[in-house]
């Protein structure tokens, strides 16, 4: 069992020790995926098995994905521009004050930070979950699919 110590109060705030690492959640629902059907639908329809997408969605998702299995799989071991392109590719896109309030567009940038900080690779979920939910609201405020150009420097 890895939370060691739970809730510290009814709205499911708190403290919690997960391997070894303390996280801090403003309430329960901040460490749930709120999207995970929608980001599932976008992968399976959007992501090819190889390759670049052909949507701004499935492109998001699947930087998304590179980003989490590079840290949890490799602990960044490969880490070169290509995941820096990824890590950009997402600001770029849900840097977007038409869809996110600036407490949005601060939580994604500190998110990305974190990423970009390659030689200490960020393991839990919590974080990439958090990303891939604000890319589903943005196809969500969007009505996507957005088809997009895909990036001859991206080789990953």
């Amino acid at each position: 069992m890895p939370f060691l110590w739970g809730p510290s109060s009814t709205n499911g705030a708190g403290l919690f020790k997960y391997e070894e690492k303390y996280i801090l959640w403003k309430s329960i629902e901040d460490a749930i995926m709120r999207y995970f059907e929608e980001a599932k639908r976008i992968w399976k329809s959007q992501v090819p098995k190889s390759g670049q997408s052909d949507t701004v969605e499935g492109e998001l998702i699947r930087a998304v994905e590179k980003l989490r299995y590079e840290a949890q799989n490799n602990e960044n071991g490969n880490w070169d521009e290509a995941f820096e392109r990824f890590c950009q590719y997402i600001w770029d896109v849900l840097n977007d004050d038409k869809v996110f309030d600036s407490n949005a567009l601060e939580e994604i940038r500190l998110d990305i930070n974190t990423l970009l900080n390659f030689e200490d690779p960020y393991l839990e979920d919590d974080l990439y979950d958090r990303i891939t939910d604000r890319c589903v609201e943005w196809s969500l405020a969007y009505k996507g699919p957005i088809k997009r150009e895909k990036d001859p420097k991206q080789y990953r």
